[in-house]
């Protein structure tokens, strides 16, 4: 892989070009930016922008303007590679809070489609439908001990209003899910994005996040997309690395409260 080529390609496409990622989401250019606004369920944010020295303070001020006006918490997505160098140290003096950085790394879908053996006693869920969701949402609550429904709103949302732009795979061991994760599907780029691999604490270290991965690598080979793009945590990067994955940025959320 052409990293330089491929992360090119990614914000073009993925960040620069990108369509809405929801029902009532709307993308815009303004100027040198590019956000979304989510609607009252959805993701709004800064996608991508082409600054400098001189005209950073102001852009990231219209959009505190443009969000704070609406009573909205947005975030800017902030690529280790984005101009200016300064960039994450502007954002955090106009207000916002860096969560946690992840590496964005990508892969040939193809090269990962392989089956992987499930531990005896589970099988893969990967119908997409209302109960998927709700799964996928206590898994995520075991995975990440945090509050799931949001994530479960958002979801079943996009389900009702765009349900091709979704796959969902829960990791079921009986009735009871241990590991869950999604695909989303953005039309009209090469990029699938994986989304979760939560795996419950005791289930870990057992094969089902790779076993995850190979099945949406299939899906997105099937429907059409080269690569599968992931935010990866510190936990999740040294596996995604054996995999094949190739890191090309480090991006950072920061969030503004209005």
């Amino acid at each position: 892989m052409d990293a330089t080529k491929v992360l090119a390609a990614y914000d073009r496409e993925a960040r620069q070009e990108r369509g809405p990622d929801g029902p009532d989401a709307v993308v815009e250019r303004i100027g040198s930016v590019v956000r979304q606004d989510g609607g009252p369920h959805g993701w709004s944010g800064v996608l991508w922008s082409d600054l400098d020295e001189r005209t950073a303070d102001a852009a990231i001020a219209e959009q505190v303007r443009h969000f704070g006006a609406r009573g909205q918490e947005f975030e800017w997505k902030h690529y280790s590679h984005d101009r200016p160098a300064d960039l994450a140290d502007r954002l955090r003096a106009a207000g916002l809070v860096a969560e946690p950085p992840e590496t964005l790394m990508v892969a040939e879908a193809a090269a990962l489609t392989g089956e992987v053996e499930l531990p005896a006693g589970v099988r893969l869920r990967t119908e997409t439908d209302r109960t998927a969701i709700e799964l996928l949402g206590r898994v995520h609550e075991q995975a990440f001990e945090n509050d799931g429904s949001r994530l479960t709103r958002e979801l079943l949302n996009v389900l009702d209003q765009a349900p091709g732009t979704l796959a969902v795979v829960v990791a079921m061991a009986g009735d009871e899910p241990v590991c869950g994760a999604r695909l989303e599907l953005l039309p009209d780029t090469s990029f699938a994005g994986l989304w979760g691999g939560g795996t419950a604490p005791e289930w870990r270290g057992k094969g089902l996040y790779r076993a995850l991965i190979a099945h949406r690598a299939r899906l997105a080979v099937e429907r059409g997309y080269r690569y599968l793009q992931v935010d990866a945590s510190d936990q999740s990067r040294p596996i995604l690395a054996r995999l094949g994955f190739t890191a090309l940025s480090v991006t950072t959320p920061f969030n503004y409260q209005p």
